[in-house]
């Protein structure tokens, strides 16, 4: 091997010691050229640095709460298992039903309330035969096929309240063309009859002031004659002031 100023000459030697030579005698080179070599990382420090219009742009992140719209709906764990109630949802279409069910599933979970489904149930299929005109047509007949979809969600160890208002937010939410039937249990302890009874009396206290303004009552001072005259009655010549004291009387 020969070097440009033939100061050096190796014939047979390892291949590592020439090329720690060859690096020695480029700096060398260099160093007498007036020239100094930047390694990788001095290049990227001294490099301009991009500005923020020629960096690339960064997606920004979406909220967790609208994250959450794009995946499956989250569920609570319960933990006795007891149910509370039977939500059934039913519509013409798969769509409409879809989204109510998903809606009511999120809806179970943010108010803590552990839901299992939506368990798809048989479909319900109906069929009518009728004519297809009246005149012209009335020997040909004509099919008509209307099919049901249904899905059923079922929350357990839920406490009676949460489950009112649960079923209350999606009713007050409801989407058009997807029906709802419910079905709650409440669990009462021992001593129902003793219960019933003490919620009946209450009510009747409740009911007295409001039935007590049906029909005819005695105890009123003025007869419905006497309340017409004076009620927006004005005489001829009569002050104002004195229909106001009638009226009043």
């Amino acid at each position: 091997m020969y070097f440009p100023d033939h100061r050096l000459q190796v014939s047979n030697a390892p291949r590592s010691y020439l090329f720690s030579r060859a690096r020695a005698y480029a700096t060398a080179s260099e160093e007498t050229s007036g020239t100094i070599t930047q390694s990788p990382e001095q290049r990227n420090a001294s490099a301009p640095s991009a500005t923020p219009s020629e960096a690339e742009p960064v997606e920004p992140r979406m909220p967790r709460s609208v994250q959450a719209a794009y995946l499956k709906p989250l569920k609570r764990k319960p933990i006795h298992g007891v149910p509370s109630c039977d939500l059934q949802l039913r519509s013409f279409s798969v769509r409409n039903l879809e989204l109510m069910t998903d809606f009511a599933m999120r809806a179970a979970y943010y108010l803590d309330l552990p839901a299992s489904g939506p368990v798809p149930l048989p479909r319900k299929e109906e069929r009518w035969t009728v004519i297809r005109s009246n005149f012209a047509h009335k020997k040909s007949q004509e099919n008509f096929n209307r099919i049901t979809l249904r899905r059923l969600i079922q929350i357990q160890d839920g406490h009676p309240e949460v489950v009112q208002t649960w079923l209350a937010y999606i009713r007050k939410h409801a989407y058009h063309g997807v029906g709802m039937k419910a079905n709650v249990w409440d669990y009462e302890p021992l001593g129902v009859g003793k219960n019933m009874d003490e919620k009946a009396a209450d009510l009747e206290q409740q009911l007295e002031k409001k039935l007590a303004l049906f029909g005819s009552n005695t105890e009123s001072k003025h007869s419905a004659l006497q309340i017409i005259r004076n009620l927006k009655h004005v005489q001829p010549g009569m002050p104002l002031s004195e229909t106001r004291e009638q009226s009043r009387s």
